[in-house]
């Protein structure tokens, strides 16, 4: 049960009223006489009490969900036989998506605030914009001719910079730096990130390098994640371009003039040099490496620490390094596992 010391408890809801309420969930109740039963929060299948919501989404599970104690549970049809009784069933054919969005309506992220409020220890430029219902915490800095959208939330000690602009309903992290950089809306930028520093951009010369100077921004679309300690370079000239929807784990870099497309995934500890281009729906695993100038195609795959030397067409799927197709890799290894036992 999530600890309400962080996280308000919700109020109680019947499970009809809880499939009312959320249709995008797609969820389908899977025997009428539970229909008044009521949840108060979630929990995992090990761990959860009658009043809790849980979900199985993976067979590894199983023995928790045969088990389970909870009030409600979240599966697919094809394993409803499998729960015990006294368990309100809630049919999906997506259990993750649909758990996913019952706990966002139950656990609000409370992006909007009541009022305006801004800490007498932050420091605001009078030059700056400030839309309504926005929290700014201690500590913050706002700078000239920036720009806070609706809706957002600045934590402790964040900074915008200079004529920066925040989309409405967006929430900076404590300790994070913007500059150069225009930010959509519904944006969530977790703590300790850094947008719009200087690229790594120089002439290398033996009586020393000469530095290129970074006139570009970074454009961060609507519906960015971009989790803590990750940094964005800002373009040499051309942007920087983080996609809409596309969701970046913590402690990733991205070099100047990277284009980022629709609804890209990158895991933790990823390094993408400059100029390289991942287009829509594209998936790096966490530790990939992606040298400069390279276009990995739309909906491609990339595994874990795999090293990206050249384009990976559309659709496909690579691993190793230097990465090839997955099931090149995987004939590779038989082979050198084959040679070694016949030494």
């Amino acid at each position: 049960m999530p600890d309400p010391r962080f996280f308000t408890p919700p109020d109680p809801i019947d499970l009809v009223s809880l499939i009312e309420n959320i249709p995008a969930a797609g969820l389908e109740l899977g025997d009428d006489k539970f229909s008044k039963t009521v949840i108060d929060h979630v929990a995992p299948l090990a761990q959860a009490g009658p009043g809790a919501v849980s979900f199985l989404d993976n067979i590894k599970y199983k023995d928790d969900f045969v088990s389970t104690k909870a009030g409600a549970c979240v599966v697919h049809p094809d394993f409803a036989s499998l729960a015990p009784a006294g368990v309100a069933l809630l049919l999906s054919t997506a259990p993750y998506k649909s758990y996913a969005l019952i706990a966002q309506y139950l656990y609000s992220h409370g992006l909007e605030s009541a009022k305006t409020s801004l800490s007498a220890q932050a420091m605001i430029d009078p030059n700056a914009i400030i839309g309504n219902n926005v929290v700014i915490e201690a500590g913050a800095v706002i700078k000239k001719g920036a720009e806070i959208g609706e809706n957002c939330r600045v934590e402790a000690n964040a900074v915008v910079d200079e004529n920066v602009v925040i989309g409405a309903s967006c929430r900076i992290g404590a300790g994070a730096v913007i500059s150069h950089a225009l930010i959509g809306a519904h944006v969530r930028i977790y703590p300790g990130v850094k947008i719009g520093q200087d690229g790594f951009g120089f002439a290398m010369d033996p009586t020393g390098f000469v530095k290129v100077p970074q006139l570009g921004r970074v454009i961060v679309e609507d519906s960015v994640e971009i989790g803590a300690n990750t940094t964005i370079d800002r373009g040499a000239g051309p942007d920087t371009v983080i996609g809409e929807g596309s969701w970046i784990d913590n402690l990733v870099q991205i070099g100047h003039n990277v284009r980022v497309g629709r609804c890209c995934v990158i895991v933790s500890q990823c390094g993408i040099s400059g100029s390289s281009v991942l287009e829509d729906f594209s998936v790096l695993g966490g530790q990939v490496g992606v040298a400069g100038h390279l276009t990995i195609g739309k909906g491609s795959r990339i595994a874990a620490q795999s090293g990206i030397m050249r384009d990976v067409p559309q659709g496909s799927e690579y691993m190793g390094y230097p990465a090839v197709p997955i099931k090149t890799f995987m004939k590779q290894v038989a082979l050198l596992k084959k040679m070694v036992k016949n030494r």
